[in-house]
Formats: C-alpha cells, sequence, structure tokens
C-alpha cells in the first residue's frame, strides 16, 4: 500500500520522523466509595494534589508557560469552581462524577460565551479537570514515549510541559487550535504540530512509520522512500541552522556593518536560571514577577521577594536586570488580588491594579530597592496609559525610599522605567518622563491592531510587522534618542529572527529575548547589514 497524506493546519513548524502514538484522552470513572463527607474530602485532596502537581512544573517552567500554569493553579485555588461539585456530592454523587459536571458545564459556558477571552480558556478548563480526575480515579497518566508522533484528539497544556522532548517528536491533533496555549508552547520548543488534521485516532496503527511537516500542516503515514529521503534533508537543514545558532549563542551580537546589538534574556522566576549560562546575554530586560504571587501561602512578603530578587541579581553578576512590577489581571489572574472583569485585558490590570493596592504594590518596591545593593536593578512598571500613573507611582517609589533611609535599612533608588504597551504612550512618548522605555510588542500590537494574538480567527492581523506598529516602535526608538532616555523591546517579537531585522531598522538596539531564541537571533543579526 501506499502512503497516505492527511491534511491539517500548521500550528508549529519543523519536520520530524518518528511512529505513532496514539494518546488515549478517555479518564476511567470510579464508583463513590464513602459517605457525602469523605467523597467531599476526596475531591479536596486530589484539588490540592493537582496543584503541587502543577507547582512543581511552575518551577519547571519559564515564560508563557509558567503563566498558563499559573492561570490553572489560581483557577484551582478558587473556591468557586468546587462549588457546583461539592453541592452535588453533599446530594449523594460521586466526587469524580461530581467534579466531571461541574467542570464539563463551566466548560460549556465558556465555550459559548460571547467574549473571545473565555472562549480561551476552555482548553485549560479540560486540562484542571482532567487532571483531577486522574487523582480521582487513580488512574495511571500515559507515558509518552521519546521521539514519537504523538497523536490525539487534542493534548492539555500540563501533559505537553510533562513530557521531555528534548529527544524530538510531534503532535497531530484532529481538533485543536493554531492559537490555543499548546501551540504557543510547541513553537517555543521547536515542537512541529498539526492541528484539525482529518483522521479517526481510533483508526490509527500504534507504532506506524510517520512523517510529520508542521510548516505545511502534512502528516504522512506509511511513507515512501522518496518522502523519508526529502524529510530527512529538511531535518538536515534544521539542525545545520541550529548549529549556526549555538555558534553565535556566547558571541557579542554584531550586525554584517558592525553595529552592536544589546541582547537581554526574559525569565519568570531564579530557577530557571540553573540552567542558563550568564554570558549567552548582555543582561535580563524582563523579570515577570507574577509567579511568585502564586504561592500555596498568600501573597509574597517583602523577605520572600527580596530573597529572590537578590538570587536573580546574583546570577546576572553585575550585568543590568530591568524587574516589572506585577503585571497581574488580564490573562494572569491572582486570587486574593485581582478582581473578575467581562473585558480583563481592557481592565484592572499591571500598574492599574497596583495603585489600588498600594500596600501590595509598596511591599515590592521596598523589596526591589533592598535587592537593588546587589547589582544593577531596575523597575519597570507595566500597563502605564496616561503621565499620571507615571507619577503616581514615582511618589510610592519615593516614600519607600525615605521609610527605608529612616529605619536605617539598606537600599538603593533603582532607575524607574516604563513598558511601552499601551497605544497612547506609543503615540506620544514625549509626554512620559520615564527613565527609559521598553516596548512590550505583544500588547501593543494587539491593542494597535485589535486582534488578540492568542485567537486563530484573528491570528493573521496579530502582526507585530505591521507598518502601524513598526511606526509606533520608531517613533518610541526615535523619541528615546532625542532625549538620550534607553529603549529597549522586550515581547516576543524579539525573539523572531523574521522579525528582528525589522525592529532594527525601526531604531532599537536592544532586543530582550527567550532564553532558547538568543542563538538564532544573534545568527539572525549577523546576516543584517543595516547599510542596505
Amino acid at each position: 500500500m501506499g502512503e497516505t497524506r492527511c491534511i491539517g493546519r500548521s500550528a508549529s513548524p519543523g519536520v520530524a520522523i518518528g511512529t505513532l502514538f496514539v494518546l488515549e484522552t478517555a479518564i476511567a470513572g470510579r464508583r463513590g466509595t464513602g459517605t457525602p463527607e469523605q467523597e467531599d474530602t476526596a475531591l479536596g485532596d486530589a484539588i490540592e494534589v493537582a496543584k503541587a502537581e502543577l507547582a512543581e512544573l511552575i518551577g519547571q517552567a519559564e515564560g508563557e508557560a509558567a503563566d498558563i500554569l499559573s492561570f490553572q493553579v489560581a483557577m484551582l485555588e478558587d473556591e468557586e469552581l468546587a462549588a457546583p461539585a461539592r453541592a452535588e456530592i453533599a446530594g449523594g454523587v460521586a466526587a469524580d462524577l461530581a467534579w466531571r459536571n461541574a467542570l464539563d458545564a463551566q466548560i460549556a459556558d465558556y465555550a459559548a460565551s460571547d467574549d473571545e477571552y473565555f472562549r480561551a480558556r476552555v482548553s485549560d478548563l479540560a486540562d484542571i479537570r482532567d487532571r483531577v480526575l486522574q487523582h480521582l480515579s487513580g488512574a495511571q497518566v500515559q507515558a509518552l514515549p521519546g521521539g514519537a508522533v504523538i497523536a490525539a484528539e487534542d493534548i492539555t497544556p500540563s501533559r505537553f510541559l510533562s513530557h521531555d522532548w528534548k529527544s524530538g517528536g510531534a503532535i497531530v491533533l484532529s481538533k485543536g487550535s493554531p492559537s490555543s496555549h499548546v501551540a504557543m508552547l510547541a513553537r517555543a520548543r521547536h515542537v512541529p504540530m498539526v492541528v484539525g488534521v482529518d483522521f479517526d485516532t481510533a483508526k490509527l496503527k500504534p507504532g506506524a512509520p510517520a512523517i510529520v511537516d508542521g510548516a505545511a500542516g502534512v502528516i504522512i503515514l506509511d511513507p515512501e522512500a522518496e518522502s523519508h529521503q526529502a524529510a530527512r534533508t529538511r531535518v538536515a537543514d534544521d539542525k545545520r541552522l541550529a548549529a549556526e545558532a549555538q555558534h553565535f549563542l556566547k558571541r557579542p551580537a554584531v550586525t554584517g556593518d558592525g553595529s552592536a546589538v544589546a541582547i537581554y534574556i526574559n525569565v519568570a522566576s531564579p530557577d530557571e536560571l540553573a540552567e542558563i549560562d550568564p554570558a549567552i546575554c548582555d543582561g535580563i530586560g524582563l523579570v515577570r514577577t507574577e509567579l511568585l504571587f502564586h504561592g500555596h501561602h498568600g501573597l509574597p512578603d517583602e523577605e520572600q521577594q527580596h530573597g529572590a530578587y537578590k538570587r536573580i541579581l546574583d546570577w546576572a553578576a553585575g550585568r543590568p536586570v530591568i524587574v516589572r512590577t506585577l503585571d497581574a489581571g488580564g490573562d494572569k489572574p491572582i486570587p486574593g488580588l485581582t478582581i473578575e472583569e467581562s473585558n480583563p485585558f481592557l481592565g484592572l490590570r499591571g500598574l492599574r491594579l497596583s495603585l489600588k493596592r498600594p500596600e501590595v504594590f509598596r511591599t515590592q518596591l521596598r523589596a526591589l530597592c533592598r535587592a537593588a545593593v546587589a547589582g544593577e536593578l531596575k523597575i519597570m512598571l507595566p500597563m502605564v496609559t496616561v503621565p499620571a500613573e507615571l507619577a503616581e507611582a514615582r511618589a510610592h517609589l519615593d516614600a519607600v525610599v525615605v521609610e527605608l533611609a529612616q529605619a536605617g535599612i539598606a537600599h538603593r533608588r533603582p532607575p524607574l522605567g516604563i513598558m511601552v504597551e499601551v497605544p497612547s504612550v506609543a503615540v506620544t512618548p514625549e509626554r512620559f518622563a520615564a527613565d527609559f522605555f521598553s516596548i512590550g510588542s505583544n500588547d501593543l500590537t494587539q491593542y494597535v491592531m485589535a486582534a488578540a494574538r492568542d485567537l486563530n480567527s484573528v491570528a493573521h492581523l496579530a502582526d507585530t510587522g505591521n507598518p502601524a506598529v513598526l511606526a509606533l516602535i520608531t517613533r518610541v526608538a526615535a523619541q528615546g534618542a532625542a532625549r538620550g532616555i534607553e529603549v529597549s523591546l522586550c515581547g516576543d517579537a524579539a525573539s523572531d529572527p523574521a522579525l528582528v531585522p525589522h525592529l532594527l531598522r525601526c531604531g532599537l538596539r536592544k532586543l530582550s529575548a527567550a532564553p532558547a531564541a538568543v542563538g538564532r537571533v544573534k545568527a539572525a543579526i549577523a546576516g543584517i547589514d543595516l547599510r542596505s
């Protein structure tokens, strides 16, 4: 028999050659084994174990992966999520059935919502549902073999993150979306992925040879010799490009015409720095502090934050470190701090929330000022919209500095900069008396283009390379140059080698990328001649 080609949609580029592994998605039920009180306890225990597992995964994750898992922890910590299940249990329903009913109803509500934000959270709810059900049923999670082509209807974010993809492999789904969380994670880890493939997973042959072309959105089952050879050539080309990236990894970033470019990295916690060599970068351009606020014992106190910031500065060894103050809200809820809103991306998030909760904001500022003694720390404010917000934040920082001085506590007042991610700032940057600017390309792009970057229906519009977005980046870079203010970019665009030439031609010379992208970004910079 000849080969079979199945067509889907590209979710993550790259080519993989492997054997099929069909992922089971159904979770067996269980019989209620106790009183309503015992069943309620069983549900509570399963939720706690699920939270602990997610916390462990967060410690191994970075960037968007950590944000996704933190969102799931926040949902599990919300007692309202389990309230309908507990009500059914009190009426005699088994814990697993009650939990499944409650989460399925919530998933249906989210899927039917008019708000795109809630529809985008469906996969997270399914992930939470299945993880708790596994602990209630005692089911063993299928081990995913290294290097295999994983075929399924869908795959959850935590399942993806629990697998080691270093040995290769790919994902092909009959459902799924190119804008899903798993697709974003696959792209960040260079795992080829195709979604919406027209096949019945129950009819696939586990162990059969397969080729996945993520860029073309094609999976070849039982490939013929010619297809095998073409795939091997593509894989060899990808390895060559990866080797080039490795060659540039610890070298200074310099364009072909000799222009130096500073390359920083984005991080979310001190833990993820353990396996990163400081020699690959010029410093840290973005420390996302949200992860510190997702602990199981309430919001972190000053000492906990101070310790985390100092560990990051010690790693940087004198290199600049830009710490973003808490950017909660939007798709990053934090129990006890954020509030539910109909449109969270346009609501009380970032600095807006910090100014409404000055006791939380000042605790973070105190910890940052104390940590600044150990290195070159800078404070960055997220979601600034009007100059008055910057002025109010600066007043809080001034007050904290006075408090620390009066108490005789060692400290240093760090420079205070802002993220440029709201069009009102990018259009008139001259109105903002910040010590530095850092362009957040993700939010700036979606606000300028009125298109969420994680929604497939408008993904083609959420393009940082659009002339409208590039014009604003150019405007901010020019304003910084005119006023002698440092301007960098710390969004996803800095990790995309295809966008780097555009960013440099906008006038930027400081980029902050994902650690895994540094080599590829430096290689791309070496091939750019800004004179042409």
